[in-house]
């Protein structure tokens, strides 16, 4: 049996987090529920102490990022092992009401602008560079880990 690389390892779990992300529960109280009673003439009716209630909360799912109705702020991370080469993109509106796609490498880096373009464009400009940042990170990952598998396989003096 080979020995598993840590950083496979390391990389296969930051790719399921970013792949799988685990929806954000909500829970709100419902409503008390009253109970009416019709009273016969000449019946002696004792009041129930205790109203029914549901006690079964109400659950609504809600996505980890919240849509944006606006463009501006709206912004994307890319896949990676170290904050320091982490791509981000992020929408911001300009002085000419126009928006501007602001693409970082780590959190000191000297961001790249592309614009002017609509809100719609920008926000489509990020979805598809983080898709492409995506893609390209597994198609890195799966090399990784075949060259891997590939020099245990030397290794062994099995080539």
């Amino acid at each position: 049996m080979s020995e598993i690389d840590p950083t496979d390892h390391t990389l296969a779990t930051i790719a399921s987090i970013l792949e799988h992300p685990e929806p954000v529960l909500v829970v709100r109280e419902t409503e008390t529920v009253t109970v009416t009673e019709m009273v016969v003439a000449g019946e002696h009716v004792v009041a129930d102490e205790h109203p029914m209630v549901d006690e079964h909360p109400v659950v609504e799912e809600q996505p980890l990022v919240p849509e944006h109705t606006d463009a501006d702020g709206y912004s994307k991370v890319g896949p990676g092992p170290m904050v320091a080469i982490r791509l981000k993109w992020t929408v911001h509106r300009g002085d000419d009401s126009q928006f501007y796609v602001h693409e970082t490498i780590g959190e000191q880096s000297v961001s790249v602008i592309s614009g002017p373009m609509t809100s719609e464009a920008a926000v489509h400009f990020v979805d598809a560079h983080e898709d492409e940042a995506h893609r390209r990170f597994e198609e890195l990952r799966s090399e990784i880990a075949g060259r891997s598998s590939l020099a245990d396989y030397e290794r062994k003096g099995e080539a």
